[in-house]
């Protein structure tokens, strides 16, 4: 029996370390605080002295008798202030110096008289010490009693937890001194249960701790932690209660003890594992657990992260809308879902499904009714409680598709940003825009639908609307960006009909002088062919969706110079050609380059004057070849070279320019590894340098051979 006493205030003054370590970090310097971390210290000096007392093989000296009196003392001043408290009075802090003064005083007198009498355990010290020990503990019970008292109905829940454990100490105290009393001396089995019983308190004095922040304290228990650790625990008095029930049958059965033994194992561990992974059962322990143990029914922190995890990883695309279902169903242990969100015409219709039926269908202004509710309220719609109480709900009418689905239970709206809708005064009211709702099954254990869950709901339905409103900006994104494709491949087109178009005019206002002329009506067809190849050039490009960048090949820049400069060598100032170095050549499509050389070219012959000049030059540079096309006409600012040059549709033409020439140019010269620079200053001309990576047959052989080995 000495042993399981030691055990017993071993493990005592172990809970007691913990919640003093705990008290102590979470101590704010309050005067309920103080007191609490000073009883729980004291009640450790108490189980060390006990301890070392059953080693000893005695249960009573003065060293534990002054070490249960400091204890005993420190809890009733916590009880009084706590007392004091309920009843909104202020207890002063003289009052505290005096009664702890006054313990100490008490403890050193009794100290003495117990150690005279120490020897005799009959004697007058022993009733002393049984007597000032039933006092303390009535006293206890009394303080105790007056705490559930005072506290209001709606605060109990804060102090039951205290007032069972520290009443049940003191009454176990009493009923053993008194036993003493009677006896004329102290039962050492009921000595050693003491370390046990207070033992089991001390998870009770936490949770009353934690659920009174005026104290104070802010003890955290883990709720994984307790929700673990109570199903390991329930776990284990389940297989006790099962050995024991096998230990019978193997007893009782005879013959068949063995058999009868092995099969009951089996069939008790299989019950087991059922139970623990049946999620009915686990979200039952979750909701008593929440209910009967935590101030707070969620821990904050973990469900947020919880949440921006989940919407965080999901990517932006149709798994996101299930990804929203699934987080906000995980908080009320729902098992399923649906989501419902706004259209391009203000129709609301479902968009994703989980366990939930998705084949619902509604006329176009059904939701309409529930959507306004959800827009003008911001709640979270509890079907049963409108069911039970339609005036809560001004008398909502669901949407008949809503009625018939059986297992509806939440409808939590999706609120995004806020817009404002104008009244008949003219004014302006703030309303929330419902981007759409989800509505959740109900769930596999029945849950309480306080303030805390439909916050903790309307919180996460607006985190979720954020990621749908992005995932619905992404998607117009793409659309635009497709759009605004087409439109710049078109852009490109119109681009260079213009320029087909003029010479096309240009035949056509020289016929009626040269209609007879054989060179004319020769360079004529040599221009229609060409118009006729460039546009069917362009439908290819309109099919395939691109611009340029197809039919590469191996190209002579001086050939296609030339070539160019001599098509724009009517226009004004006509352009020469110079060249330094031969056979230079570069991968591109050659029709798109002789574009893009000819607009530079004719942009030059705009900007200057008859009297100019304008001159394509060509040279080489290591492994570059170095394109210059200079004018001396009107030039350009660094502000317009900076900000406008290069803009896609900015023009400086008005109606007779697409504002794309110099961008297609530069855009073309990156697509095959050049690189396109100006140089220029108003009034002086400009420059502009085009550098193009060259290319021979050599290095054509090179790449093959090098593929090749």
């Amino acid at each position: 029996m000495i042993d399981v006493a030691i055990y017993g205030y071993t493990a005592s003054a172990i809970a007691f370390l913990v919640l003093s370590a705990l008290l102590a970090s979470a101590w704010r310097g309050r005067q309920e605080g103080g007191l609490l971390l000073l009883a729980s210290s004291l009640s450790i000096l108490w189980s060390v002295v006990a301890v070392f007392q059953a080693t000893e093989g005695f249960v009573s000296s003065v060293y534990l008798f002054a070490a249960e009196l400091l204890r005993d003392i420190a809890w009733l001043i916590f009880l009084m202030v706590i007392v004091a408290k309920a009843r909104q009075k202020s207890f002063p802090k003289p009052i505290l110096w005096i009664i702890a003064l006054s313990a100490v005083i008490i403890s050193v007198v009794l100290g003495i008289a117990t150690f005279i009498n120490e020897a005799q355990s009959q004697g007058d010290g022993f009733r002393l010490q049984v007597f000032v020990f039933l006092a303390l503990a009535l006293c206890g019970l009394i303080l105790v009693e007056q705490i559930f008292r005072n506290t209001s109905i709606e605060a109990r829940w804060a102090v039951k937890y205290l007032c069972l454990g520290l009443g049940g100490v003191f009454a176990f105290d009493f009923y053993m001194y008194a036993d003493a009393l009677l006896l004329n001396t102290l039962d050492q089995d009921i000595w050693g249960a003491r370390g046990y019983i207070n033992t089991l308190i001390m998870p009770l004095i936490a949770v009353s701790a934690a659920r009174n922040p005026q104290w104070s304290l802010d003890v955290f228990v883990s709720r994984h932690f307790v929700f673990y650790s109570s199903t390991l625990i329930a776990s284990g008095l389940y297989l006790m209660a099962m050995a024991a029930g096998g230990y019978y049958i193997r007893h009782v059965g005879g013959d068949w003890g063995e058999l009868g033994q092995l099969v009951f194992f089996f069939g008790a561990i299989l019950i087991l594992l059922v139970v623990i992974f049946s999620g009915q059962m686990r979200a039952r322990l979750r909701v008593f657990l929440n209910k009967h143990f935590f101030n707070y029914r969620y821990d904050y922190r973990e469900e947020w992260l919880r949440v921006i995890q989940s919407l965080s990883e999901a990517q932006l695309d149709s798994n996101l809308k299930t990804t929203v279902i699934s987080v906000m169903a995980k908080i009320v242990e729902s098992p399923g879902g649906m989501l419902w969100l706004k259209q391009d015409d203000a129709v609301y219709q479902i968009e994703a499904s989980w366990n939930m039926p998705d084949n619902v269908s509604c006329r176009q202004d059904e939701n309409a009714e529930l959507v306004d509710f959800l827009a003008r309220r911001k709640w979270v719609v509890d079907v049963d409680q409108l069911n039970d109480d339609p005036a809560a709900y001004q008398h909502l009418n669901l949407p008949r598709w809503m009625c018939n689905i059986p297992d509806v239970w939440l409808v939590v709206p999706l609120i995004i940003g806020a817009e404002v809708a104008l009244s008949s005064s003219g004014g302006g009211a703030p309303s929330s825009a419902i981007l759409g709702f989800v509505v959740l099954r109900r769930p596999r254990a029945k849950m309480l639908v306080n303030w805390e869950v439909r916050d903790l709901l309307l919180m996460t339905g607006r985190q979720c609307a954020g990621y749908l409103a992005l995932l619905k900006a992404n998607e117009d994104l793409v659309d635009a960006r497709q759009f605004e494709a087409f439109n710049r491949l078109s852009a490109y087109v119109v681009h260079d009909l213009k320029n087909l178009i003029a010479q096309l005019s240009l035949i056509v206002s020289n016929a009626e002088r040269h209609k007879d002329n054989p060179v004319f009506i020769n360079d004529a067809f040599t221009t229609v062919e060409n118009t006729v190849s460039k546009m069917n050039y362009m439908l290819r490009q309109l099919r395939k969706g691109k611009s340029h960048g197809e039919d590469k090949n191996n190209i002579e820049l001086n050939e296609v110079l030339a070539g160019v400069v001599k098509r724009h060598s009517k226009g004004e100032p006509a352009p020469e050609f110079i060249s330094t170095d031969a056979d230079l050549r570069i991968i591109a499509n050659e029709s798109r380059f002789s574009a893009v050389i000819g607009h530079l070219i004719q942009n030059a012959q705009e900007a200057t004057d008859a009297s100019g000049f304008v001159r394509v030059s060509i040279r080489r540079e290591d492994n570059h070849a170095l394109v210059l096309i200079q004018d001396n006409g009107c030039g350009m600012s660094k502000d317009f070279i900076r900000t406008r040059l290069f803009r896609p549709f900015d023009t400086t033409k008005g109606n007779a320019g697409m504002g794309i020439g110099v961008y297609e140019s530069r855009e073309f010269i990156r697509d095959i590894g050049g690189q396109l620079d100006v140089h220029s200053e108003p009034g002086k001309g400009t420059t502009f340098f085009i550098r193009l990576k060259t290319h021979s047959d050599n290095d054509g052989q090179q790449r093959a051979m090098g593929a090749s080995i």
